[in-house]
């Protein structure tokens, strides 16, 4: 018998997040290597969005976001992991057209 297949959608102000995988080992902006063993304390992380409530308004799925990762909630869908938080617990939102940035890029 096969299984019926569901799809995964969000509700209200919820955004599901897919985590970026980080390299395994950083240099800093000096040429430092920093080992992937390193654990920074309060880092944030870049994710892409994969799904949204009705009522987010400031994202939108495949936008990159900057979130802190220790304070989510995590769902494992077919071998992958997301987070599922808050649209207010989104610090920023990496986007190509912008009015009022940071005048930073990645």
């Amino acid at each position: 018998m096969v299984e019926p297949k569901f799809e995964i959608q969000m509700l209200h102000d919820r955004v599901m997040i897919r985590l970026e995988q980080e390299a395994e080992e950083r240099r800093s902006g000096s040429g430092i290597v920093i080992p992937a063993t390193v654990k920074l304390a309060n880092r944030l992380a870049w994710g892409e969005v994969c799904g949204v409530g009705t009522y987010v308004r400031s994202v939108k799925v495949g936008d990159k976001v900057l979130f802190n990762p220790e304070e989510q909630f995590e769902v494992e869908v077919h071998a992958q992991v997301y987070l599922v938080m808050r649209e207010r617990d989104l610090h920023a939102v990496a986007t190509q057209e912008t009015d009022h940035g940071t005048g930073l890029y990645l």
